[in-house]
């Protein structure tokens, strides 16, 4: 279980809130309007109406004792920069924000971001990836230029084990998983023979996994 401090209760903030609380986290929400915040109070442990550009509200929050702290304002950016960096200042572990361009994330990271986030950009390019090509049935973006992509095998690996194709030595991915008919084979075993029906999960770097893309059928 985690601490965690969200600031701004806009889209982003409301389903930070809900799903943070869900996963067992205990959740504190901020916001200069009232109403915004209304709906959560049955999940939140707190909730507090204050300006966080103000440096005593964010004093008086105790921002150091939380695990994550969130600044998910979108529309103001100048706020959410003096936030981020006021958030550092007073001690907080680990500061996460939101921008909607990368000249916002480099002025983010410069002053105290210790991640930042790009909900639309991110969920734009999951969705061109997944129905932008026959080929892959589900996308998750990773750090440091990996991704989980849920595919079907290729025609020259139906029928064969998936110690016998050296998958992760000659194609440089990972298979995590097998989806057959909607459940998941979770690290199959090397004897496991690929299906032309199975969908697989492999994980990799993206380079190495858009040369398998260009080689399905």
């Amino acid at each position: 279980m985690k601490s965690v401090l969200i600031i701004g209760m806009g889209r982003l903030g409301h389903h930070l809130c809900t799903n943070m609380a869900e996963m067992g986290n205990e959740v504190m929400i901020v916001d200069k309007n009232e109403e915004s915040m209304q709906d959560l109070l049955p999940v939140a442990v707190m909730a507090k109406v204050g300006d966080c550009m103000k440096e005593d509200v964010l004093r008086s929050l105790g921002v150091g004792n939380f695990d994550i702290c969130f600044v998910c304002i979108g529309s103001d950016f100048q706020s959410s920069l003096e936030i981020t960096s006021l958030l550092k200042e007073l001690g907080a572990k680990y500061v996460v924000s939101k921008a909607n361009r990368d000249i916002q994330a480099k002025f983010l990271l410069r002053n105290g971001a210790d991640e930042v986030i790009y909900p639309e950009r991110d969920v734009a390019e999951r969705f061109a990836v997944k129905y932008g090509s026959n080929k892959v049935f589900d996308y998750i973006e990773m750090a440091e230029g990996y991704s989980i992509l849920e595919i079907p095998p290729m025609k020259g690996w139906v029928g064969k084990s998936i110690g016998q194709l050296a998958i992760r030595s000659r194609y440089h991915v990972s298979i995590l998983g097998i989806k057959v008919n909607g459940h998941l084979q979770f690290l199959p075993h090397p004897d496991r023979v690929l299906e032309q029906e199975d969908h697989l999960m492999i994980v990799g770097m993206k380079k190495d996994i858009e040369r398998i893309l260009a080689s399905i059928a």
